[in-house]
């Protein structure tokens, strides 16, 4: 079985609701996986907007969130889970912080991306920023999956 990552709220290179973005209620949305590895000792989850003017820009990292997981409801950030981290995205904040494109940039990509890990945690210092963290749960993939999903401003 494949790893495979949906929101109910948004298909696959389809618009994020607006409720999602920062220029909405700025929500995390609704996540669910199905198909993790076997090996699977955590996840972590990234957002990136790749089509960001100055380069990628990393809006949430979530990490050691365990095996026994397959799913992330809506707004996840503002609830009590002491059984994840987040690490600090590129608005400097360790939460979720939603799509804001520049006004007139046209429509931007936003990567989910999942990852099943073969270790139970990250030892990562408090903080470390996301691609940082993005970059240590890449040593320990077993495998990776994403959703994309567009917004414009």
């Amino acid at each position: 079985m494949t790893l495979t990552l949906i929101s109910p709220a948004f298909a696959e290179n389809e618009p994020i609701p607006r409720k999602y973005t920062r220029d909405g209620e700025n929500l995390s949305p609704p996540l669910k996986w199905t198909g993790a590895p076997d090996k699977t000792r955590s996840f972590a989850l990234t957002v990136e907007d790749p089509d960001a003017p100055s380069g990628a820009f990393h809006h949430c990292t979530i990490f050691n969130i365990p095996a026994d997981h397959d799913r992330l409801p809506e707004s996840v950030d503002t609830g009590p889970a002491d059984w994840m981290r987040y690490a600090f995205n590129d608005f400097g904040n360790a939460a979720y912080d939603g799509p804001q494109p520049p006004p007139g940039h046209g429509p931007h990509h936003y990567h989910f991306r999942l990852a099943a890990l073969d270790v139970p945690n990250l030892t990562i210092p408090a903080k470390a920023g996301a691609e940082e963290v993005w970059r240590e749960a890449r040593k320990h993939t077993i495998e990776e999956t994403e959703l994309v999903g567009i917004y414009e401003a």
